[in-house]
């Protein structure tokens, strides 16, 4: 009985079972059946390669050290192959192939009349000059045969170990001795001389007069300098040392060291007599002040007499005590010894330690190609030694990195939102490398919405010349405007990014900034952006009623600029305009309506206020944020920046995610 029981529910078990497979496969049919035309109707494009979607399962990519920063690639889409969107069609995603890196702005300099004494006509006659120059230099440069390129870019550089020369040398040499491979950290510069007697001086850069007093003065620079980056300019100081024997404002004998990039002057180091307090930083562990005896210390000695008694009654043991001078006096002879330590420099005066300066962003030990002393001094010698026999960019050149990554995206055959033309040098190859390993990798500039290209005029020299075009041809993103450089013609490099960037970009809006500019690009686009599409636009730090200098570095005469005042005008390391206003100059120009005037910026204030008044108004926009002078805090542009601060604020910035200045004061 027992038996039967257990053999009918087996059964019963076994159709339950059979029911259900059944049921399951059913199911199964039904599901395929619906799943196989969703999956030929919408493709496999769903289905990841990998198994993972990129979704919740991407790791994120987070960058631990500056270093890491520099050395990983990021997953930059292929050069070759432009940033697909979604939904667009084949001519949009039309690559456009620009074979020539030489402008295509043209100069007829048949219109000019060589014998007006015009203000403006003066820039057209250096303007014709500069063009017909630079034309042949191009024809140079196109017969010029690769395999000399080549074999001059071979060439090892040898520098000397140690450097030693006389008074009257150095003299003779214009008062500078050249260190080809600059400094490497051991370094060090040894100079025997004798500071001169006080001098009358009625205008001294040190303390202020009355008109009709005069000071005596003595005092003498020592400068470690770098290579000039700018015509016009003073080349930038890596080291500025100037003791100040007498007439300082103080009325005290006192040491001022600092650093120049650009005529910009970091914070002074003050040494009066005072030493360093405890708490200060020191430098690879001096101090960055000694203590000398200072004029009016008459309660010197009394101090070291209670000092005495004071250690008598407690027991301690007496110590020697020395009381140091200023270490430079009139007419005596001194040796100075300039040595480069792993912080920062070092100066001894006779054998004993005076100051310490710690090094600043922005400035490194290779740099300095050259010592200057000038002032209230005669040099009896210098001599250097344990220099570095090699350079990693004693030819500017050798600061290329010819990587792949840092080719310029192609442009795509459609206007681009914004295109931004950066004013260079032929021989700022360093600044440009730095703006490709910063700035330019932003995703905008990757993705070719907004395009930006060096706008470079040809040197003097054939070298730098030559490396210029194979750089050009290179990265694609430089832009050759046929004429010998010149500081007063920047302007003409102003006009021809207007017309590369009407004529061959299709750009909405046009940014004009320097190469020592660091642009942030997003923070760009978001406040043209406020600005209504049917608007013309001249954004930028603008300046109001400012009005021209008339003597100094910048004087402008009557005969260039007759008006008392400027028109408004954005300063020139950073500005954006309306491609309607870039198209307006272009048109003007080829007509030779276009007034030109040396000062780029000013020319461009001069235009905008033309346009304005004869075409559709113009909405100025005025924001501090485009840094004229350095960086500020929550920048949009920041001027005056080194290579090496332009890699540590793009470094900040993708680290930090927020912008950070880099300071070198």
């Amino acid at each position: 009985m027992k038996r039967a029981k257990f053999d009918l529910f087996m059964s019963l078990s076994r159709q339950r079972s059979l029911q259900v497979l059944i049921l399951f496969g059913l199911l199964y049919v039904i599901l395929v059946g619906l799943e196989v035309p969703f999956v030929f109707r919408n493709g496999f494009s769903l289905v990841s390669q990998d198994g993972f979607g990129t979704g919740q399962f991407s790791k994120s990519f987070v960058l631990d050290s500056e270093e890491e920063l520099e050395e990983k690639e990021a997953p930059n889409r292929p050069l070759d192959v432009p940033l697909m969107v979604p939904n667009q069609s084949k001519a949009e995603r039309k690559i456009r192939e620009i074979k020539s890196p030489l402008s295509s702005l043209i100069f007829d300099g048949s219109y000019v009349n060589m014998t007006s004494n015009d203000g403006f006509s003066g820039i057209l006659k250096s303007a014709k000059e500069a063009f017909e120059v630079g034309k042949k230099f191009w024809k140079e440069l196109e017969l010029y045969k690769k395999e000399v390129g080549i074999v001059e870019s071979n060439k090892i550089e040898e520098c000397p170990h140690s450097i030693s020369i006389s008074g009257s040398e150095f003299l003779g040499k214009g008062r500078m001795m050249v260190l080809p491979c600059g400094l490497t950290l051991g370094s060090h510069i040894t100079v025997v001389g004798r500071p001169k007697r006080a001098h009358q001086e009625h205008d001294p850069k040190i303390s202020l007069l009355r008109e009709g007093q005069f000071l005596m003065v003595s005092q003498f620079m020592m400068e470690l300098q770098g290579l000039k980056t700018v015509d016009g300019e003073d080349p930038p100081r890596i080291l500025h040392f100037n003791p100040r024997l007498s007439g300082d404002w103080s009325g005290k004998p006192m040491i001022e060291q600092n650093t120049c990039y650009r005529m910009q002057w970091g914070t002074a180091q003050r040494c009066d007599g005072w030493r360093s307090r405890d708490d200060e930083e020191t430098v690879d562990g001096q101090v960055k002040c000694e203590e000398w005896i200072r004029d009016n210390d008459t309660n010197h000695s009394e101090q070291s007499k209670a000092s005495w008694w004071l250690n008598r009654l407690v027991g301690r043991k007496k110590k020697v005590a020395f009381d140091w001078p200023f270490p430079f006096s009139e007419d005596r002879l001194f040796v100075l010894t300039l040595s480069a330590g792993f912080e920062g420099y070092h100066v001894n005066v006779d054998g004993r330690h005076v100051t310490s300066f710690p090094y600043r962003i922005g400035f490194a030990l290779e740099d300095a190609t050259g010592l200057s002393l000038n002032g209230d001094i005669d040099v009896d010698s210098v001599f250097a030694a344990s220099l570095p026999t090699s350079h990693p960019s004693f030819a500017p050149q050798r600061h290329l990195d010819m990587s792949n990554r840092w080719k310029a995206p192609p442009f795509l055959d459609q206007p681009v939102d914004l295109f931004i033309g950066i004013l260079s040098a032929g021989n700022h190859f360093a600044e440009r490398m730095a703006i490709r390993r910063s700035w330019l990798q932003h995703q905008l500039i990757k993705s070719s919405n907004v395009v930006a290209r060096f706008f470079v005029a040809l040197h003097a020299r054939k070298d730098i010349n030559v490396e210029l075009k194979k750089e050009a041809e290179f990265f694609g993103d430089i832009v050759i405007v046929p004429f010998m450089d010149n500081y007063d013609l920047v302007v003409l490099k102003t006009v021809a990014i207007c017309e590369y960037g009407v004529h061959v970009a299709f750009a909405k809006n046009i940014m004009k900034c320097d190469d020592d500019t660091f642009v942030r690009v997003d923070a760009v686009i978001k406040e043209i952006n406020k600005i209504p599409e049917n608007r013309s636009l001249y954004v930028g730090n603008i300046n109001y009623y400012h009005k021209p200098l008339r003597n100094g570095k910048w004087a402008v005469t009557y005969e260039e600029w007759p008006e008392e005042d400027y028109p408004p005008y954005a300063n020139g390391p950073g500005y954006i305009i309306s491609s309607a206003i870039a198209n307006f100059i272009v048109s003007e120009f080829d007509t030779h309506k276009l007034k030109l005037f040396k000062m780029e910026d000013v020319s461009m204030g001069m235009w905008v206020e033309k346009f304005n008044s004869s075409s559709r108004p113009v909405q100025y926009v005025h924001s501090l944020k485009f840094s004229q002078s350095g960086c500020v805090d929550d920048y949009y542009t920041a001027h005056y920046q080194s290579p090496r601060q332009m890699i540590c604020m793009w470094n900040k910035l993708q680290q930090l995610g927020r912008p950070q200045c880099c300071n070198m004061r």
